[in-house]
């Protein structure tokens, strides 16, 4: 059905000026809300499972995303045009880890005489398939359940025999499990590849499009990264290229391109999906967010844990860089679209440098003012609704991604030096992000205690984190994000941090029980997550990764309110 924004969210909205790391969008401009895609109606029956192919494609809206690119130069854009084509490569090769089948499945829809052809072709492209990423991988053309290594791993292969294999063949187990191989058949064995050699066909010509781009520009890091980065996609060894990419500097250009995430891996989260991040960058912005950076050994100090817990060997280095989005490649496309992100994840290159933080400041605008806003009156009480900042959206996001740097990365289980990733597996990308939510708040709140952000607004930044969670919940609880979140409303519960209306099924929350469990929450999963034990981390999953009949009510109440955007930029510069 079609929703206007109620007056609660509109009260939200109407705050004076919203604060974007040193930019100004005018809150009360709900033209993104009254967009054409965000009136929901549903027009196809629901199947036999209940579910209805338009309503789920209406839940992600359709918008042009624009950036101010006046001030770039001639040279800069003709490089981001390079960058542009390069990213759909990352796009091509996406599509193909979701599914080597992808192309012909969708080549069979558009021969098809189904009746609403259009409409799965939309649907194909959103997601990268015949799965809806928002329904928990439901297929909605066909009946083949996404595998849950997706096309890394033989569809038909279990976790059993992968560990069995490597049981038998040890001297095969770094190749198996290596950030950058694919895993297939060879009559009764099993073999890895490496991406250099899987997908060369989109490998050279996007290396090709780097070295271009590396040619035309007149920026001495720039060109380093790009030159090495188009190595790296040829080579698989991305330390020298993610090491120039962290010494990117005196360019509005930031570009981050290659196979990053493990989140779709959902079998064992080893092998990294392309993506592409062009954007350019706003200079005092990112120097404005930077004094933050500076505090970072101070957080791991902070943290409320014993200090054989803390991670003191990162670099603490990690640029911020505010950033305005122009296109996105590969796993960057479809479905939930990044607000921002911290990479490298390569531990050699934190420890020696950091991370970067780079945040995505038109799509986070974009989510605050179509999404979180109008989410308030349905998820808080008349009273604590209002109390909603786009300003805390922002410190949130960039609070999460600097959380990321800090906690336990290299670790030693049973005499072993290893890494949380490596221990906790298709388990370690829903605590890191549920622990780098919390921990974005607990150091906020520290922020707050330092006099960097105001303490009078510590009720306000906790109601605009208590909605986000029901944002990323709203992506399914199969999905990292929102798997994180369902564990931190677990954990709000436990502790009686909220109360629930029984009349209308509003939240009212306790401020100071919520920030205790915050700091609960950080200092439980960062113990968790520097013992490495599986065992325990599955455990915690299985207990507090779930929801309660309050939290899909108000799934329900929200129903009105996209789930999340699909950006559409220009085609070129």
């Amino acid at each position: 059905m079609s929703k206007k924004l109620g007056a609660v969210a509109m009260a939200a909205l109407a705050i004076a000026s919203i604060y974007y790391g040193g930019s100004y969008f005018t809150a009360g401009d709900t033209s993104l809300a009254e967009h054409p895609a965000t009136q929901l109606k549903a027009m196809t029956a629901a199947d036999d499972h209940g579910y209805n192919l338009a309503a789920q494609r209406a839940k992600i809206a359709r918008l042009d995303l624009k950036a101010d690119t006046s001030f770039l130069s001639d040279e800069e854009k003709q490089v981001i045009n390079k960058l542009i084509g390069a990213a759909a490569y990352m796009s091509e090769i996406y599509l193909r880890q979701r599914s080597e089948e992808n192309p012909a499945v969708r080549a069979e829809i558009a021969a098809s005489d189904a009746p609403n052809k259009a409409l799965l072709l939309d649907m194909f492209d959103l997601h990268f398939g015949p799965w809806d990423t928002l329904e928990e991988s439901h297929p909605f053309y066909g009946d083949k359940a996404m595998p849950a290594g997706a096309a890394f791993y033989p569809g038909d292969m279990t976790k059993e025999e992968f560990e069995a294999w490597i049981t038998a063949h040890p001297e095969d187990k770094e190749a198996f499990t290596s950030l950058y191989t694919v895993i297939r058949r060879d009559g009764d064995k099993l073999i890895a590849i490496p991406y250099r050699d899987h997908y060369s066909e989109w490998l050279v010509p996007a290396a090709q499009l780097l070295r271009e781009a590396a040619e035309i520009t007149s920026n001495p890091s720039l060109k380093d990264f790009l030159s090495k980065r188009a190595t790296s996609f040829l080579t698989d060894e991305y330390f020298e290229s993610e090491l120039a990419w962290m010494d990117l500097k005196d360019t509005p250009i930031e570009i981050a391109i290659g196979p990053y995430e493990v989140y779709t891996d959902g079998l064992y989260g080893y092998k990294t999906a392309y993506e592409a991040f062009v954007t350019i960058k706003n200079p005092e912005e990112s120097a404005a967010l930077g004094r933050y950076k500076d505090y970072l050994r101070e957080m791991e100090a902070n943290l409320p844990v014993a200090e054989n817990y803390k991670n003191f060997k990162r670099g603490f280095e990690s640029p911020i860089a505010a950033t305005y989005q122009i296109r996105g490649g590969g796993d960057n496309v479809p479905g939930v679209q990044t607000i921002a992100f911290n990479l490298p994840n390569d531990e050699r290159v934190r420890e020696a440098k950091g991370a970067k933080k780079v945040l995505l400041n038109n799509v986070l605008e974009a989510k605050f003012k179509l999404i979180l806003a109008p989410m308030a009156e349905y998820i808080l009480t008349a009273e604590q609704a209002p109390m909603l900042v786009g300003k805390y959206m922002s410190m949130e996001t960039l609070f999460h991604e600097l959380s990321h740097s800090l906690g336990p990365g290299t670790i030693t289980v049973d005499g072993r030096e290893t890494t949380v990733n490596a221990e906790f597996k298709e388990l370690a990308s829903a605590i890191e992000e549920g622990k780098a939510d919390a921990m974005g708040v607990y150091n906020i709140l520290f922020m707050m205690e330092k006099g960097e952000l105001p303490k009078a607004e510590r009720d306000s930044m906790l109601a605009t984190y208590f909605v986000g969670l029901f944002r990323s919940m709203r992506f399914g609880i199969d999905e990292a994000h929102g798997r994180g979140s369902a564990f931190q409303y677990s954990y709000l519960k436990k502790n009686s941090a909220f109360t629930v209306d029984a009349k209308t099924g509003l939240y009212s929350l306790d401020f100071d029980k919520v920030e205790a469990t915050v700091t609960e929450i950080v200092r439980d999963v960062v113990m968790m997550q520097g013992d490495g034990q599986y065992a325990a981390a599955k455990t915690f999953l299985d207990t507090y990764a779930v929801l309660d009949d309050a939290a899909n009510a108000s799934f329900d109440r929200t129903s009105g309110i996209p789930v999340d955007i699909q950006p559409v930029y220009p085609e070129k510069l």
